[in-house]
């Protein structure tokens, strides 16, 4: 994987005008597009489309630094059919304007070109099972909120004052699968999903798929799969972060899976203000 993503790299500097077609370059490298925007995102800390664009708009910049005498070649050179659509780019990523830049020279907020390296120290220890799940539901309360990757989310936070204590416990007795308990479930995030991008949160439970659920609870349906099963301790939310963060950066690189799409699901053993012991549940395939 890491080799993957060290050849997308390359693929982006020699593509400074096309658009990728990254589902093919996953196919010819023997996975899927999902895994592999997940792990670039993950690792690189944004999305692949955001690093291509900060990257045309580096070269870009120098070219015009350089004194390039004409805007409209600049932006067709790196794949925009308008000075305009070239120039709202451009200033998103620099804070200024292109004719501003190819007067003065700058200034540039420039984004390095990446190179993916593993470092096998093996730093964060994991306690990892794979089960295999038939069909099962997940039933509870959902709400949109936005991705946020550190720190508490307070939007989940607020979704979760917000049900009423008789209806945990409704949950706890409808629950009668595993994951057991409480569950805190991540669905519909994008493979490269930026921050403040919106997610469905459901606090819910794990259901066979046979049994009779109300009507006034959201549910999410889930096909017969295989799951990665990680534990945690730590601090809380800094543990539970790091984990995330490990499994990408250790876990799928040293391992014969993949992630596939589909909800992520935390249950929760312990859990204070300061402390979380918990079971991160992520979907994956061989």
């Amino acid at each position: 994987m890491i080799g993957t993503l060290n050849a997308l790299i390359d693929l982006v500097e020699r593509n400074s005008s096309d658009s990728i077609d990254v589902a093919a370059f996953a196919r010819k490298h023997g996975t899927t597009e999902y895994h592999l925007r997940r792990m670039f995102s993950a690792l690189a800390r944004m999305p692949l489309s955001e690093y291509a664009r900060r990257r045309r708009m580096t070269l870009a910049g120098a070219d015009l630094a350089a004194g390039d005498p004409n805007l409209l070649d600049v932006a067709v050179r790196y794949g925009y059919g308008s000075t305009e659509a070239f120039g709202r780019a451009f200033r998103s990523v620099h804070g200024t304007g292109p004719a501003e830049v190819r007067r003065h020279g700058g200034p540039l907020s420039t984004q390095p070109m990446l190179r993916f390296r593993l470092s096998v120290e093996g730093s964060t220890p994991m306690d990892v099972t794979i089960t295999h799940k038939p069909e099962f539901v997940l039933a509870g309360y959902a709400a949109q909120v936005p991705l946020i990757h550190e720190g508490v989310n307070p939007h989940i936070q607020q979704h979760i004052a917000g049900i009423a204590p008789e209806e945990h416990v409704r949950l706890k007795a409808l629950g009668d699968s595993d994951p057991a308990g409480i569950l805190a479930v991540t669905a519909d995030v994008g493979p490269d999903a930026p921050e403040g991008s919106m997610l469905t949160y459901l606090h819910g439970v794990a259901v066979n798929a046979a049994t009779a659920l109300p009507d006034d609870l959201d549910t999410i349906r889930l096909e017969t799969g295989t799951w990665a099963v990680f534990s945690s301790r730590g601090p809380f939310p800094e543990a539970l972060q790091q984990l995330w963060a490990a499994t990408a950066t250790e876990w799928f690189p040293s391992n014969p899976w993949r992630m596939r799409p589909g909800p992520s699901m935390l249950r929760y053993l312990e859990l204070t203000d300061t402390y979380a012991s918990c079971e991160l549940w992520l979907p994956v395939e061989k």
